[in-house]
């Protein structure tokens, strides 16, 4: 079994969830959060495994590979070269963040790129199969720990907290993928995994139960999100969540999840999918 650790992101329960197992960190999370994920390790970490290299799940990943020399990380080939030289994620997403940027992630240091192993999928590297996995970002992969059956999935499974089932795809920009993902969702059902390990948030055992919501929840949104305006799905979007969830979960998946990037990346989906 896994250890989690909540890294308490600006102090909140429940919104990122890194996983340490066998020596290895699934998804760090954000040097803004560096402090707490220290605090949870059980042990020094040999390597780290990224499901993909957005800022909430791998924006650490410079620093701890300054902190631990001999530290290796796992990550698609395609998001490798962007922490080694991490220009242009950061302006991609202070357009999203501005002034933000360093409150919410903190620093995002280069990784060393001899250190980086590139991923594309199909591989087992230290007890893990490796399935590619797009669909959330194009970079994506998930991770099957082969002792225990517990799938690392990272974004795949959507965002669902301890308790409740509602769970809500996250769709920001730039590169989302409605029929990558419904095709990656099937990938992870495959692997009959006994277990989901979400980065936003924990471990769930319904598996099949999970990966049907994610799917209802990615439709759903994908179809309100061109019917409404920005605006118009931000407001419904959060009016969904807060009906569903009591106020303090409710503030957890919105931090994880915020409205106004799902309607976002869907929009630029759509717009992507109607150009000739």
């Amino acid at each position: 079994m896994s250890h989690s650790i909540d890294v308490k992101h600006l102090g909140r329960a429940h919104v990122i969830c890194a996983y340490e197992v066998d020596g290895l960190v699934v998804d760090p999370g954000p040097a803004s959060c560096l402090g707490t994920l220290l605090d949870g390790l059980q042990s020094e970490p040999r390597a780290l495994l990224l499901t993909h290299i957005h800022l909430d799940h791998a924006g650490a990943t410079g620093v701890l590979m300054r902190r631990y020399p001999h530290l290796t990380v796992y990550v698609h080939e395609a998001g490798a070269p962007h922490l080694a030289d991490p220009s242009k994620l950061l302006e991609s997403a202070g357009r999203l963040y501005g002034d933000r940027m360093e409150e919410l992630w903190g620093e995002v240091a280069p990784a060393d790129p001899e250190r980086l192993q590139a991923l594309r999928g199909g591989e087992t590297v230290e007890g893990m199969r490796v399935a590619y996995t797009p669909g959330h970002a194009s970079h994506h992969v998930c991770f099957l720990h082969e002792d225990t059956g517990d799938a690392y999935v990272g974004d795949m499974a959507g965002v669902r907290l301890p308790g409740h089932p509602y769970t809500v795809a996250p769709t920001p920009p730039p590169d989302i993928d409605v029929e990558a993902w419904l095709e990656s969702a099937d990938a992870i059902e495959a692997w009959a995994p006994s277990a989901l390990c979400l980065t936003h948030f924990g471990r769930h055992e319904d598996v099949p139960e999970q990966l049907a919501r994610v799917r209802e929840s990615l439709r759903t949104e994908a179809d309100r999100a061109r019917e409404l305006s920005a605006e118009e799905f931000a407001a419904w979007s959060e009016s969904e969540a807060r009906g569903a969830l009591d106020p303090a979960t409710a503030d957890s998946l919105l931090q994880a999840a915020p409205p106004d990037q799902l309607g976002l990346g869907l929009r630029r989906y759509w717009d992507r999918t109607a150009a000739p």
